[in-house]
């Protein structure tokens, strides 16, 4: 078991020298590739109609086959019902799930066993107060992001991000991933704040919401010399 002040999952990657990095929203094949040669750790697979980088469950798996065995990936779904679910485990076989919804703590629970997968957990974060639920998420790897704005038509921080400064409310050394409004430029002023175990970016390394390889491997240099 990885010590921790929360207890997460050990089927996450061990904490390394530098945060782990998930970059999430992969689209395509090459894209996946050019991750991992930037030196992702994780890639993250959207299943969520409404979201830009939604994929099918088909486009998804030729995804995740491509990276396998390379990095872990991640499937983000919001919540899904039990047979939407069920199809994705079976078809796109990730080696985690993001759940980026209202999921309560003992749905999250009984999604780890039903699929015998590590599960992360999103928390919409704007103040210290919004920690409070962490605890209740014993086991899942909390993903700490923005808030939406109140007219967004999905979860998510949206590229925006929150005063890192809040997180000194969690337990020492509880492994989270933050996520929100994180870029090349930005990263390493997160990480003098924050003492992530994982560091989650999606529109933060796009062109024209696309993955662009060279601010993938941006991303990646910034979180390994931290500025």
């Amino acid at each position: 078991m990885i010590a921790t002040g929360l207890r997460i999952d050990p089927r996450w990657p061990e904490p390394a020298v530098r945060p782990r990095v998930k970059i999430c929203g992969i689209t395509r094949p090459d894209l996946a590739d050019a991750a991992v040669a930037a030196g992702a750790d994780m890639i993250g697979l959207v299943h969520f109609p409404p979201s830009p980088r939604h994929l099918p469950l088909e486009e998804a798996a030729a995804v995740a086959d491509r990276v396998r065995g390379r990095a872990m990936t991640v499937a983000l779904t919001v919540d899904a019902d039990d047979a939407t679910l069920d199809a994705l485990m079976r078809t796109v076989r990730p080696d985690a799930v993001q759940l980026h919804g209202k999921e309560s703590p003992e749905r999250v629970r009984a999604l780890a066993e039903r699929y015998g997968r590590p599960m992360a957990k999103a928390l919409g974060v704007a103040s210290a107060a919004d920690l409070a639920a962490a605890a209740d998420y014993d086991g899942a790897l909390l993903v700490l992001d923005a808030k939406p704005p109140k007219d967004a038509d999905r979860p998510g921080g949206h590229g925006v991000s929150f005063d890192w400064s809040v997180l000194d409310a969690l337990p020492p050394d509880t492994l989270y991933m933050l996520s929100g409004g994180l870029t090349p430029e930005t990263v390493a002023a997160a990480l003098r704040t924050a003492r992530p175990y994982a560091v989650d970016v999606s529109s933060g390394v796009e062109t024209d919401r696309l993955k662009d390889p060279a601010k993938m491997a941006a991303f990646v240099a910034a979180v390994a010399t931290r500025g």
